[in-house]
């Protein structure tokens, strides 16, 4: 039998969920702009210039980047924001009791471009069923609670 969250964490699933899908949004953002970033440097030999002397952002040659190298930028804030979008999911996972492979799979939309939307909509919809079901089987069991206690 899977395990179910506990009636305590029920709740904070929502705040989870919530943290979960802007994490997710912000990190396939990011990761699209990174891999368009590593397209332009690999394929074309260009990275992306802020304030240099070809302008306010400029695609440079690699080797001529002489003021802030916005490649660099995109590459380092994508890596910090993944753990965060790692921390998120962990959340979400150890809140919901899913199987390790869930959490796996969730941590790969992070590193798979489109994937993280792909599966906030998926995940989002399915935590939603969840405590939807499990919000109206307190509220079943409460009913018949109250019922008796009225004389």
């Amino acid at each position: 039998m899977p395990l179910e969250p506990k009636p305590a964490d029920l709740p904070r699933i929502r705040g989870a969920l919530r943290f979960y899908q802007v994490a997710s949004i912000i990190t396939g953002v990011l990761l699209l702009a990174l891999c368009a970033e590593m397209l332009m440097k690999y394929a074309f030999g260009l990275e992306l210039e802020l304030g240099g002397p070809q302008g306010f952002l400029a695609f440079v040659p690699s080797d001529t980047v002489t003021a802030v190298n916005l490649s660099t930028g995109i590459l380092i804030v994508h890596g910090w924001f993944y753990v965060v979008y790692l921390f998120s999911d962990f959340r979400l996972w150890s809140l919901m009791r899913w199987p390790f492979g869930r959490f796996i799979l969730i941590a790969l939309g992070g590193v798979i471009p489109f994937l993280s939307f792909f599966l906030e909509v998926r995940i989002a919809r399915e935590v939603r069923a969840y405590l939807e079901r499990r919000e109206a089987e307190v509220a079943n069991v409460a009913r018949p609670a109250e019922a008796e206690a009225q004389p």
